[in-house]
């Protein structure tokens, strides 16, 4: 049976009996699985490579972030390295070594 026709049929039993907790929970159920599958399928995830999919985009993501990270890194890494190398020819001509090297 479709998921159209049990919402369909949940509906009209609710109608017809009045209101019972138990068919007021199936219908929430099937109407949030039928929703559910229709956004699967607008998104194009409704076949059966649809986990692998999410699997690979899922790494993707995951690669995305590291490299972020790791050039961050590398900037601040720089960044250090270039503010040392600063502070030492500051400190070498204070003391007058830079005159040693001529």
């Amino acid at each position: 049976m479709k998921r159209e026709d049990m919402l369909a049929r949940l509906m009209a039993q609710e109608v017809g009996q009045g209101s019972d907790i138990v068919t007021l929970r199936a219908i929430v159920e099937e109407a949030s699985e039928l929703g559910a599958t229709r956004m699967l399928a607008r998104m194009g995830l409704s076949d059966a490579g649809a986990p692998d999919d999410l699997s690979e985009l899922r790494e993707l993501l995951r690669a995305w972030r590291d490299a972020k990270r790791g050039v961050w890194r590398a900037v601040i890494e720089w960044a250090v390295r270039g503010i040392m190398a600063a502070l030492l020819v500051g400190i070498a001509m204070r003391s007058g070594t830079m005159e040693l090297l001529k």
